[in-house]
Formats: structure tokens, C-alpha cells, sequence
């Protein structure tokens, strides 16, 4: 085995620590200035980052961390997590899934084994509805985003056209939705019924 070769155990996943926040920090940093996943175009602060997973932990969703062993080393190649979908109480069944991946992992499956873990720890909540909003050229097909979240029982709900402008281009959002458990064919158990 030459230097440049590796042995990669497939990934597995976890809650995300304290530790892991450099790591997911770094990742999301790339994704604000290099990529158009994210509509932000001032990466946060690791402090700003540490505050927003507390956020989503205050609330009970799960915020996940998709570790590879490399050569017997674990490693951080992926977070995951979920987020109210809108502040209104009325959404408060509603919940939006966020995936980021290093760069250098991807193409092996990690975003699938993510999506995956968080649906399952969601179908577990009391949430009945996850939204996916995927950021994708203004005027163009899928991306490998969609096509994940079709895989995952995710349908095409909409499209929001250049509704972003990052780095001299147009985005649109294609909007997505998954049923959670029951979805809307009970009352969630804090409606009273009929």
C-alpha cells in the first residue's frame, strides 16, 4: 500500500460532541465560501457555531456527526442536523433537515448515511413533517442534493426561482418534504381533537 492509499472503514454515526465543533466549524466554513448550500457568505464564528447547536439541542432534534476510521483514526467527514422549520407556533410540527459534508469524503455515501440517522432519530420525535430547502442553479435540474432526498422518501414540494445571489449567480430553492411517523393522517398529540 503506497502512502497516498488509505484504508477507510465505512462511516458511522453519531451525537455530535463539543469536540467535534472545530471539525464541523471548518466544514461549514468551506460550504459559506466556496459552495452555495449555504446562502450565508460570512462564515460564522466557532463561538456563533457552538450557539446554534445548543439551539437545536435546547429543542430536543438531534445534531449528528458522520465519522470515517482512516488507517484506524476516526474523523469527522460530515454533520447533520435538524432545525424548526419556521419560529410560528403553528410549525411547530415541522422541522428542516441541514447536511454538510467535508469535501474531501465525498462520493461515499456519507450524506445518505446521515439523512438516514437523522430521519430515523426524528421519527422518534413528536415532529410530523421534515422540509429539505436545497439551494441548485437558477434554471437548472437536480443536483445530487435532490436526488438524496428522493432516495429518502423525500417529494418535490416547489421551486423558489433566484431567490439567492452567491458568488455572480442566480439560486434557486427546490422545497422538499417528508412525512415524520404518522405525518398528517393523526392530530399531533397537543391538538385537541375535532
Amino acid at each position: 500500500m503506497t502512502t497516498n492509499q488509505a484504508t477507510v472503514a465505512a462511516p458511522t454515526v453519531r451525537d455530535a460532541t463539543d469536540d467535534d465543533l472545530p471539525t464541523i466549524h471548518a466544514i461549514y466554513t468551506h460550504h459559506v465560501v466556496h459552495g452555495r448550500a449555504s446562502f450565508e457568505e460570512i462564515p460564522p464564528t466557532l463561538d456563533e457555531m457552538r450557539e446554534r447547536r445548543a439551539a437545536v439541542l435546547d429543542k430536543g432534534l438531534p445534531y449528528l456527526v458522520a465519522e470515517l476510521q482512516i488507517d484506524g483514526r476516526p474523523v469527522v467527514a460530515g454533520y447533520a442536523y435538524a432545525s424548526s422549520y419556521r419560529t410560528r407556533s403553528a410549525y411547530r410540527h415541522t422541522i428542516e433537515d441541514s447536511i454538510y459534508l467535508d469535501e474531501r469524503h465525498r462520493g461515499r455515501g456519507i450524506g445518505a448515511v446521515l439523512l438516514a440517522a437523522l430521519l430515523a432519530r426524528c421519527e422518534h420525535g413528536p415532529w410530523r413533517q421534515m422540509v429539505a430547502v436545497i439551494a441548485c442553479p437558477a434554471g437548472g435540474e437536480g443536483n445530487g442534493s435532490i436526488a438524496l432526498h428522493e432516495r429518502m422518501g423525500f417529494r418535490m414540494a416547489g421551486r423558489l426561482e433566484a431567490v439567492g445571489f452567491k458568488h455572480g449567480q442566480w439560486i434557486d430553492t427546490a422545497l422538499m418534504q417528508r412525512p415524520l411517523g404518522a405525518g398528517a393522517t393523526a392530530l399531533p398529540g397537543d391538538a385537541p381533537a375535532g
